[in-house]
């Protein structure tokens, strides 16, 4: 028994997976030791995380059985979650590994992925030449042997089939060793297995011609093969170089290079025309263009000055600007977006979680069906043992379920990037099946269909109180709060130069409005409704604030004990792109619904400019139980910005928070929209469709394929090369395939 006590987690980069039973293998493999639980294995990530108790099993242990699978293994340091941990960027650990299943890798004579020649990753092949790179040399050695056995068979005809015989074991070898391995570690239908097992028969029934070929070609279909692997993780790759290594730190006027991984909040950076910002942070001097585009994808620079927040990794088009640190480095928005590209492999889609229960079946089952083609038509029909068993090693080599396997996470690691890139975030496969499938969106109003940025419109006094008493009293209460209406009223008081109030004991009264003691007596700024239920407004009040709400504006109540002072009325314009955005989704077969704690007239002059439905004066457990109700209809999304947006953010089937938003909004919703534009909302829904296409495609590219290749191996329409070639070449296809959503436009329209 596991003593939690004495567990630690654990974090590695195994380079050189690049298929679905590369993670399998490794998962596999190291789940089986003592001492070790919660094993998560990214394949486009690389990285293999789980919990140790390291009484039972070293760290040690661990890497020996991940190298021993012919993978490299690097410990992730503290690091890895401040700047992303390249694929392969590991220690000499990796460097006696082969079958580079990404572009770039190592090779000493042996493989692994569980196939032949998996030569795996050595950051020293970095930025070469295929050719260069360790399963290039491979595949190049295997061809000199296949190519000097050919001259030698027409030089020396008495030699026969030896030459073939030895290119065939010597590019088996490493193969084997894989093999062996496997099986000790309780993997005995392993990809290394079957073609170990097939070349080895393919010799025993004269067949070495064929068996050395099959080596050669399954090389050059590994290369092809990580290629693609390494293609489909350059998007994610790039995110760490969006964020400068360094940054010009100033202090007391003067300025000094520093790591940018060293900032800390509060320290003040100066970013030059041209720079990128280094730290996610707030302008407090300097007026100038800023690009997000590397950021969110918006592809306007927009002028930006004191008080405008900055992304790390934006660009500074035009003036210098200083800029005060809001966020460390582990927590800027590149960090967190790398963050939720590497977690996003853990929430696997419910199709990629099928995929992998079936291939654990399939391939024992076609070394089945192999054993039966073999013995059955010799022993049963008398049929001449050569042909069934040549026939029954082709059905072996398309026993590996590569292509099936990684049909899913290189389209789900494709779509990631893609949305990346355009500030479209979606924590996980299971997030985009769930998008792909949504037939409502719910919308908060405020900060999410409007600006977020109300101003007030109209002040109007009760009695002896005059305008300037209602705003000082009004803005000490709100003194301290960052809520849009809160914002909009001290302003309006700032603007005026009206002192605030001394207060304290400020109480936030959810879905009615803030309470707290001002001058040394308690106030309210409160709903109009909840102000006429305590005595805050009397019926000539309410008739006026329902003519403020007929006008699309939000009226507030401000109150003392028992003595109305006056209503505050506020105007949040919507955003230009929300109208516009609610006729995209009606094309895309979504229906729209505006859910919000104002007032009815408010809601209906918003929802009704923008063709909409409403539902208003909702509480946070009232837009709860709207999304439960609504969700007996299909999928909901829910948008979202603020902390009372949390509960139904998590009960929809997918919450996504606006950019703008808070923490908590963003760390509870299953994705997020960078750019605070509404029609990013369609583009997610188009991205997530368009992913799950890419996976019904490849899912039937390698079924399709796998389906011909068996029924014309079993009827000797095809032999053994052209087996192996159906299977690496299907894992290529179907890579490639999913390579396209990397060029993929959800902001099209459809």
């Amino acid at each position: 028994m596991t003593n939690p006590e004495n567990e630690a987690t654990c974090d590695w980069t195994v380079s050189g997976m690049d298929c679905g039973s590369c993670a399998s293998k490794v998962k596999d493999a190291v789940g089986r030791l003592p001492g070790v639980s919660d094993v998560e294995v990214g394949l486009m990530s690389e990285r293999l995380r789980l919990r140790l108790d390291e009484t039972k099993t070293g760290r040690d242990k661990i890497e020996g059985v991940v190298k021993s699978l012919g993978y490299g293994i690097a410990t992730r340091t503290a690091g890895a979650k401040k700047e992303f941990v390249l694929p392969g960027a590991g220690s000499e650990e990796s460097h006696d590994h082969e079958h580079d299943h990404s572009p770039k890798s190592s090779v000493k004579s042996d493989s692994g992925h569980g196939s032949p020649g998996h030569v795996h990753d050595d950051p020293a092949d970095k930025g070469k030449s295929w050719y260069q790179t360790g399963k290039g040399r491979l595949v190049i050695f295997t061809a000199m042997l296949l190519g000097l056995a050919w001259i030698v068979e027409f030089l020396t005809p008495a030699l026969g089939a030896w030459p073939f015989i030895a290119a065939c074991l010597i590019g088996v070898a490493p193969v084997a060793r894989r093999a062996f391995a496997a099986l000790r570690l309780g993997q005995p239908f392993s990809i290394e297995s079957l073609m170990t097992v097939a070349a080895i028969g393919a010799l025993f029934i004269g067949a070495a011609e064929e068996a050395a070929l099959v080596v050669f070609l399954f090389a050059v279909g590994e290369v092809l093969e990580g290629v693609a692997a390494g293609k489909a993780r350059d998007g994610i790759r790039a995110l760490a170089n969006l964020v400068p290594k360094t940054a010009l730190l100033e202090v007391d006027g003067v300025t000094r290079e520093v790591p940018a991984a060293s900032l800390s909040v509060g320290q003040t950076v100066l970013v030059r025309p041209g720079d990128r910002v280094p730290a996610d942070g707030e302008i407090a001097e300097g007026i100038s263009g800023v690009d997000d585009s590397p950021v969110t994808g918006e592809s306007v620079p927009v002028t930006k000055g004191p008080g405008d927040s900055v992304f790390a990794g934006s660009i500074n088009t035009e003036a210098a600007l200083r800029v005060t640190v809001t966020k460390a480095a582990e927590d800027n928005t590149i960090a967190r977006i790398i963050r939720l590209v590497e977690d996003a492999e853990e929430a696997r889609a419910p199709t990629e979680r099928f995929i992998d229960r079936f291939s654990r079946w399939y391939m024992p089952a076609i070394v089945l069906v192999a054993a039966l083609v073999v013995l059955v038509p010799p022993l049963a029909f008398g049929q001449p043992w050569d042909t069934w068993v040549y026939r029954g090693l082709a059905l072996l080599l398309i026993g590996c379920p590569c292509a099936l396997v990684i049909s899913v996470p290189a389209s789900i690691a494709s779509a990631l990037s893609t949305g990346a890139r355009r500030g479209l975030l979606m924590k996980g496969g299971a997030v985009i099946e769930a998008a792909a499938s949504v037939k409502q969106v719910a919308f908060d109003k405020t900060g999410t269909l409007t600006h977020g940025r109300p101003v007030v419109t109209d002040v109007v006094p009760f009695g002896a109180t005059s305008e300037a008493e209602l705003l000082a009293v009004a803005a000490g209460v709100e003194a301290g709060s960052s809520h849009p209406l809160a914002m909009a009223i001290l302003n309006k008081a700032q603007d005026e130069g009206i002192a605030l109030l001394p207060s304290k004991d400020a109480r936030v009264l959810i879905g009615k409005g803030v309470s707290a003691e001002v001058d040394g007596a308690l106030a309210w700024v409160a709903s109009p409704r909840h102000a006429s239920e305590n005595g805050g407004l009397d019926d000539k009040g309410v008739q006026q604030a329902a003519v403020f709400e007929t006008e699309g504006k939000t009226a507030v109540a401000v109150f003392r004990e028992h003595k109305p002072l006056g209503l505050i009325a506020m105007r949040d314009e919507p955003r230009a792109d929300a109208s516009v955005a609610v006729a995209q989704l009606k094309r895309l077969g979504v229906t729209s619904v505006m859910l919000t704690g104002d007032n009815a007239r408010t809601a209906a002059a918003i929802a009704g400019g923008l063709g909409m439905e409403f539902k208003a004066d909702m509480m946070p457990e009232d837009k709860l139980d709207a999304i439960k109700t609504m969700s007996a209809n299909g999928g909901v999304m829910m948008i979202g910005d603020g902390i009372n947006d949390a509960p139904a953010l998590k009960q929809a089937s997918v919450g996504v928070a606006m950019g703008s938003g808070t923490d908590v909004a963003l760390e509870t919703a299953d994705a997020a929209i960078l750019r605070d534009k509404v029609t990013d909302i369609s583009a997610t829904i188009r991205l997530a469709r368009g992913a799950m296409a890419n996976i019904r495609q490849n899912v039937t590219i390698a079924l399709g394929l796998k389906a011909v290749f068996l029924v014309t191996s079993v009827f000797g329409i095809t032999g053994l090369w052209l087996a192996i070639m159906a299977d690496t070449g299907a894992t290529v296809l179907v890579t490639l395939n999913a390579l396209r959503l990397l060029r993929f436009n959800p902001e099209g329209e459809s």
